[in-house]
């Protein structure tokens, strides 16, 4: 009789009792809230792709950029190859400028004796012309002893690129030769990335 009387009584539930127990179930268990749909939760974690406040990411992208650079110009300076930018770590380049630091360049003075000679020039073209003649002399000479130094050492240079890192180092996209040219241009003080000797003659293996 007992049996009768519970299959009758969940039956007769009313309608408003089974919404209510099909709502219990769809909640999350102990978040007393409904779980979200896919779609919902989906649209929530979309996250602009365009920031809000433009000017300040601008800003903070700058930042970032001066510091690296910082961070390369000091490597430069203390000879850090490691940090150094990317192009300042290539392989051979660091063999270059072992190599152009390690000779006494004739045209590491280059610029500063064409700058004085020039102004002794015009300075005394008025009242000793001789004089004049012969620092300019002297100065062109100085210049075409600059070049045949400049290729003799290119010409050594090559070889042991070439042996060392293959033809690649002197392709001409590399620039490697106008590289080590300018590098031999500069006073040894004044050149950058800095000599990683104090002196001539640490020559690269």
């Amino acid at each position: 009789m007992a049996l009768f009387k519970k299959s009758k009584d969940a039956a007769d539930a009313s309608p408003s009792a089974q919404a209510e127990t099909k709502s219990k179930a769809a909640q999350t268990p102990g978040k007393g809230r409904p779980t979200p749909k896919r779609k919902d939760a989906q649209k929530a974690n979309l996250h602009p792709l365009v920031p809000q406040d433009r000017k300040a990411a601008k800003k903070s992208a700058k930042a970032r950029i001066r510091e690296k650079e910082d961070r390369e110009y000091e490597a430069m300076e203390t000879g850090d190859v490691q940090h150094m930018p990317s192009s300042e770590r290539i392989p051979w380049r660091i063999y270059v400028r072992d190599y152009v630091d390690a000779r006494r360049n004739l045209g590491e003075w280059f610029m500063p004796i064409m700058f004085v000679a020039l102004i002794a020039s015009l300075i005394l073209q008025n009242s000793y012309q001789v004089v004049a003649f012969w620092m300019l002399m002297i100065m062109y000479i100085y210049l075409i002893a600059v070049i045949i130094d400049a290729i003799v050492m290119w010409h050594g240079l090559k070889k042991k690129l070439i042996a060392k890192y293959g033809d690649k180092a002197v392709a001409k996209g590399q620039h490697t030769g106008m590289y080590a040219w300018s590098r031999a241009l500069q006073i040894r003080s004044w050149r950058m990335p800095k000599p990683r000797y104090a002196k001539h003659g640490n020559w690269p293996e």
